[in-house]
């Protein structure tokens, strides 16, 4: 039963191995039960609802991809993308979070029927490589800034734009936690950034950054959703600027998706005799509901963790891992007050590390052609410098396209290129006019 609902073969596989890995998976990426409240919060969302929010979405969305895929891997919502949500389209653009969550919602429905006609990899292969590359890397820094930004560490200056902050007991922790969290992955400590920001948590009541609400109990019954479920607000959503979200979420949430489903599959020796993912359709198609159901309780976009990498290390291979995962996550859902006390100090820590790890991917820049160089440049410095990563994709985008026609290249570029530069021109445009 268990080799057909979660590919689990006992002949090679070992269900105890199972489900540590499973459990490994989930103290990796568990941090993301503290990061994305406080992330989203700052777009003026009910931290206790989109705790709950989290939870479930990672628990349903996880489970899904168990019985769907019969996969180890393991979904949460997006870091980046939530980043993206709070900063570029509510506390950038303007967008209330109502309208910012119908785009997830859509893009989700959007993100199923390209996984049902087969689209997705002429989406995917519509971007050059080495832009994609640039988008992990300026997506990292940008959450590394942020993390940075919001626990004083870094400030505003009227001279300079951007300064050192004071050292404060809030900055210090913050700091202190990016020093701990760096040493426990040094020291390969499954779940290293979720015990940094508990130790910074614990430390932040001591030294008085944090206070402990009076008979405080770490247990209770889960938090409401009604502040977040099915609070949409369409009718934005017909303007060119929004349609334009809309494709820059879909383009994300696919990058980060295959990207990870690829990296993990050949990790864990996976991949088939073909060089693809096993059951890839049906993964893809978990993560595509997974973020229209959690965009419905209140979340941004979900997607699969490249913390899933820590399980598939520990032996895992079946849905059975995935499965384990997923109940956990669903467990927490007991444990908001918890992960509520967190202060955003505490959470430096794991934003800047996943910055470091998603910068990564800048060694695979083309450096030595300039026109692949120019633009990869531009979509990382874009991001940090204008507080956007739509931004930074559209300029990088934009002065690809551009490069390419002006050095003879123009058949380098894809006709969905052609129109997304043209797009972006348009928003560019219009808003000067309007």
């Amino acid at each position: 039963m268990l080799k057909k609902l979660l590919g689990f073969d006992a002949s090679t596989m070992n269900l105890r191995t199972e489900c540590i890995a499973g459990l490994t998976a989930f103290l990796t990426m568990s941090y993301i039960l503290a990061v994305n409240p406080d992330i989203l919060s700052a777009a003026s969302m009910d931290k206790g609802a989109v705790f709950t929010a989290t939870a479930l979405s990672s628990a349903v969305a996880t489970i899904l991809l168990a019985f769907m895929a019969k996969l180890p891997f393991a979904q949460a919502p997006s870091m980046g993308i939530n980043a993206f949500f709070a900063f570029t389209l509510v506390n950038g653009m303007g967008c209330s979070w109502e309208t910012a969550l119908a785009a997830v919602f859509v893009e989700g429905i959007v993100f199923i029927l390209l996984t049902i006609f087969n689209i997705r990899e002429k989406i995917v292969d519509s971007i050059p490589l080495n832009l994609r590359y640039a988008i992990s890397v300026g997506i990292g820094m940008f959450i590394a800034f942020i993390g940075l930004k919001n626990s004083g560490v870094i400030v505003d200056n009227p001279a300079t734009l951007v300064a050192l902050g004071e050292f404060n007991k809030i900055s210090l922790l913050a700091i202190f936690g990016i020093i701990i969290s760096a040493a426990m992955m040094w020291k390969r400590i499954k779940g290293a950034l979720f015990y940094g920001i508990m130790i910074c948590t614990v430390l932040g009541i001591v030294i008085g950054v944090t206070e402990l609400p009076s008979g405080f109990s770490p247990v209770s019954m889960p938090q409401s959703m009604a502040p977040t479920f099915l609070k949409f607000d369409f009718a934005p959503l017909l303007s060119l600027d929004m349609i334009i979200i809309v494709l820059v979420l879909v383009f994300m949430d696919i990058f980060n998706t295959i990207g990870t489903l690829v990296g993990a599959a050949a990790q864990g020796g996976m991949m088939d005799k073909n060089g693809k993912v096993p059951r890839m359709k049906e993964a893809l198609m978990a993560d595509a509901i997974g973020t229209s159901v959690g965009a419905m309780f209140g979340t941004s976009t979900v997607t699969t963790y490249v913390e899933s990498t820590a399980g598939i290390a520990e032996g895992g291979r079946s849905g059975v891992t995935a499965l384990v995962t997923g109940l956990l996550f669903a467990l927490t859902l007991f444990f908001s007050p918890l992960f509520l006390l967190v202060p955003s100090a505490a959470t430096t820590g794991a934003l800047v590390i996943v910055g470091v790890l998603m910068i990564q991917a800048v060694k695979d820049i083309n450096f030595q052609d300039i026109s692949e160089a120019l633009p990869a440049f531009i979509t990382i410095l874009g991001m940090v410098l204008t507080y956007s990563i739509a931004e930074g994709i559209a300029l990088g985008l934009i002065s690809y396209t551009f490069i390419k026609i002006f050095t003879g290249q123009f058949k380098k570029v894809s006709i969905t290129l052609y129109i997304l530069t043209a797009l972006f021109i348009l928003r560019y445009i219009s808003d000067q006019m309007f």
